[in-house]
């Protein structure tokens, strides 16, 4: 199937998954356009990875529907898998094989042939060529996630899914995947992708927030940050620690956050109650007190959207 130049990647309405009583994923409406980068974006628990199976249809979900590059996310999940690739948390490399068998058995799986060209293409994208006649189990943690995005790639997908794939990867190592993957969206491809990392969520063309199995909201980076309600100030004193937990007497943690030397207060009523907060320190001794208001971070948005009550 073709899909129409403007028919999205992934379309989908009310899905829903059930544990025994607990709805993992309640009621997720999500429309991706291809050639987009889309990050569903929250803390561990918030349903990210059982809604990125529901969406590979690896897991069927209990009510809702929707339809994948064009294909009914149930009746055809069959014709779904030929054409997606997915990249999970736990993705299982075979460290008794090289980095060219890993490559040819996963050509194999997906039914590629005469492949060779495509692995090399794969082996320099990933920067791999050097290695590719080690064996897996001797690689580093981010060249293993290398050389599982590119047996992820081997069929060239039209959709790709990552669950958290720079998870337990070393900054330098994350960096290059990153620019790994802006190199497969230049290429057409539309990615959807999980992560706990808001400034990886930086990096998307537009992001979902998730909690407790909810999607709460969603847009562009900075639609998100232009929806947090109040300013952000940014407050430094000589004992940051202790003044933290004495605003936190009064405040909540969508409130104040403390950030190493510093703390970030954000509040709805902005000034007025930015006084307030000052003055309390001044007042306990936990002076001289210099404030700025500061540009919100996703981060900002994030705790502060939560503690507007927004998902249920």
């Amino acid at each position: 199937m073709i899909l129409a130049a403007d028919s999205p990647a992934l379309e989908i309405r009310a899905l829903t998954r059930r544990f025994g009583e607990r709805e993992a994923v309640s009621g997720l409406d999500l429309v991706v356009p291809r050639g987009e980068m889309f990050g569903l974006v929250g803390p561990d628990g918030a349903g990210k990875s059982t809604a990125i199976r529901l969406l590979c249809g690896i897991l069927k979900p209990d009510a809702g529907e929707g339809r994948v590059l064009g294909f009914d996310l149930v009746r055809d999940a069959g014709r779904i898998k030929s054409r997606i690739g997915y990249l999970s948390q736990n993705f299982t490399l075979y460290g008794d094989l090289t980095v060219d068998e890993n490559i040819e058995f996963f050509a194999d799986l997906h039914g590629v042939r005469g492949f060779a060209e495509r692995r090399n293409e794969l082996l320099e994208f990933t920067r791999l060529t050097p290695f590719r006649r080690r064996l897996a189990q001797a690689l580093s943690g981010g060249m293993k996630k290398k050389l599982a995005l590119a047996t992820t790639l081997i069929h060239r997908p039209d959709l790709l899914f990552l669950d958290e794939p720079s998870t337990g990867v070393d900054p330098v190592s994350r960096g290059e995947f990153w620019n790994i993957l802006s190199g497969v969206l230049n290429e057409g491809m539309t990615i959807v992708m999980t992560t706990p990392y808001l400034d990886e969520a930086e990096r998307c063309g537009r992001i979902g927030l998730m909690h407790n199995g909810r999607l709460f909201m969603s847009g562009t980076p900075d639609e998100v940050k232009a929806a947090m309600p109040g300013r952000v100030y940014e407050v430094t004193c000589p004992a940051p620690a202790p003044a933290y937990r004495a605003l936190r007497r009064r405040w909540s943690s969508s409130n104040v956050v403390l950030y190493g030397d510093h703390l970030r207060l954000s509040f709805r009523e902005g000034e007025p109650v930015l006084r307030e907060a000052l003055a309390l320190l001044e007042g306990e001794g936990y002076g001289p007190v210099g404030h700025r208001e500061v540009a919100p971070s996703l981060e900002d948005a994030f705790v502060a959207l939560l503690g507007e009550g927004n998902p249920s």
